[in-house]
């Protein structure tokens, strides 16, 4: 190995390090890559720097973020994912783990109208987590089925993570979220089957709402609230994505439609007034500000780990795995499954994957199924103690009987499910790769 391949290596270790010791995230990636490509070449390595840095703020589909974000946030602030809640969660009330199967649906709802986890996590924790407990079910499966219910964001369309998964490995934003779409379905139908399995096998730990508190409300008052509260983010989610995966608009100009039809949504249900709009456009900025920053700040050190012959190590490292380009494959969720107990997504993403990006070009991978492999992987971060922030969130509000013992043991089962979906996705890639070839992706 050459001295620079060592400096390499000290980097990435340097970046490890500081994260550890409490450095932001973005501070650390300027910080390592900084100060190893002005040891390593000098100040000839970052002329480069300006022209990437300028490609991040100028790319068009990354717009889409802060759009998608003040989406989700304006229905959260405007207390549209409360109505949902509680109208699906009286719908499904009736059967043994009905509540659970309630808050898989919402969380389906949600992920799909606003992508946020931590947003979903803490909506869904207030509003459920206390009425679960009166009502008899176990603590960790409550928390558990919370806390996997507000990851399913992560995964299903619009996502920020697949939007950033599609401009790391230079793929259209419609055919990830295309490839994303069954994954997705799949994964909320395993989460289904498990609810329905624990009301078939303990009902004890799952019991149903009482009949003669369902009959509080009658059938035409649900189906009036259902149209009320449910209907309308289920059509905006149709259409954002129908016309981004129909290809009649472009992410960006899907994403305005979005905004947009989430302040009409807001206006129709009274709730589109002045605080909601700072809350929504201050949170909206936060989230924005974090993601961007980090872009910006990671290219200074991925600039150097390339110059370095950073490539060049990790290649030399996966040739000598067995099975080709499967085993690396199969190596590389491995290695994403442990970062992610002590890594957030975003970290993982633009630090990991594109060290070994030119690995998997090589081998000429499919980079929409592996887009939706690391996508299903980088969702369990969220979820694997002892660093899982949905773990956190749901922690936050949880009432204060709930210990932390409670919402791990709840959520490794859930663990074991996404691992599940991750080996059928792995062993049948055309649950990825079917919808955005049929529709000519």
């Amino acid at each position: 190995m050459s001295p620079n391949e060592w400096l390499a290596i000290l980097m990435v270790l340097a970046f490890f390090a500081m994260m550890m010791v409490g450095v932001p995230v973005a501070i650390s990636l300027a910080v390592s890559g900084f100060a190893a490509g002005l040891i390593g070449f000098g100040p000839m390595l970052f002329s480069l720097l300006p022209a990437r840095m300028f490609g991040v703020v100028s790319n068009y589909t990354l717009l889409a973020i802060p759009l998608f974000t003040f989406m989700g946030v304006m229905l959260e602030k405007s207390r549209v994912a409360e109505d949902m809640l509680e109208t699906v969660g009286q719908a499904m009330g009736g059967l043994n783990g009905g509540m659970g199967l309630a808050i898989v649906l919402v969380g389906v709802l949600l992920g799909a109208s606003t992508g946020i986890v931590g947003a979903t996590v803490v909506t869904i924790g207030l509003l459920t987590l206390p009425v679960l407990l009166r009502r008899g079910y176990k603590p960790s499966v409550a928390c558990g089925t919370i806390c996997a219910s507000g990851t399913l964001g992560q995964i299903i369309p619009p996502s920020l993570v697949l939007i950033l998964l599609a401009d790391i490995l230079g793929e259209s934003v419609g055919s990830i979220f295309a490839a994303a779409f069954i994954p997705s379905l799949m994964l909320a139908g395993v989460y289904i089957a498990y609810m329905l399995l624990l009301g078939w096998l303990r009902p004890q730990w799952v019991p149903a709402i009482p009949a003669e508190e369902r009959a509080l409300i009658s059938r035409k008052q649900l189906w009036q609230n259902i149209a009320k509260s449910v209907l309308p983010p289920l059509l905006l989610v149709v259409c954002v994505l129908g016309s981004i995966i129909g290809g009649l608009a472009a992410p960006t100009e899907a994403a305005s439609v979005g905004a947009l039809g989430a302040l009409v949504i807001a206006g129709c249900a009274g709730r589109l007034n002045r605080d909601t709009l700072r809350q929504t456009l201050h949170g909206t900025l936060s989230i924005s500000a974090m993601i961007f920053l980090i872009l910006l700040c990671s290219q200074p050190f991925s600039l150097a780990f390339r110059g370095l012959g950073g490539e060049a190590l990790v290649h030399d490292l996966f040739s000598l795995l067995p099975g080709g380009e499967l085993g690396a494959v199969l190596f590389l969720m491995v290695l994403l499954f442990v970062l992610g107990f002590f890594l957030e997504w975003i970290e993982i993403s633009y630090i990991a994957l594109p060290m070994f990006l030119p690995v998997f070009m090589g081998y000429g991978t499919d980079m929409v199924w592996l887009a939706i492999l690391v996508a299903l992987n980088l969702q369990m971060s969220f979820l694997t103690p002892p660093f899982g922030w949905a773990l956190f969130f749901l922690k936050g509000v949880a009432p204060p009987g709930i210990s932390t013992r409670d919402i791990y043991a709840g959520a490794l089962p859930f663990v074991g499910l996404q691992i599940l979906a991750v080996a059928l996705v792995f062993t049948f890639p055309i649950l990825a790769t079917w919808l955005p070839k049929a529709i000519g992706w």
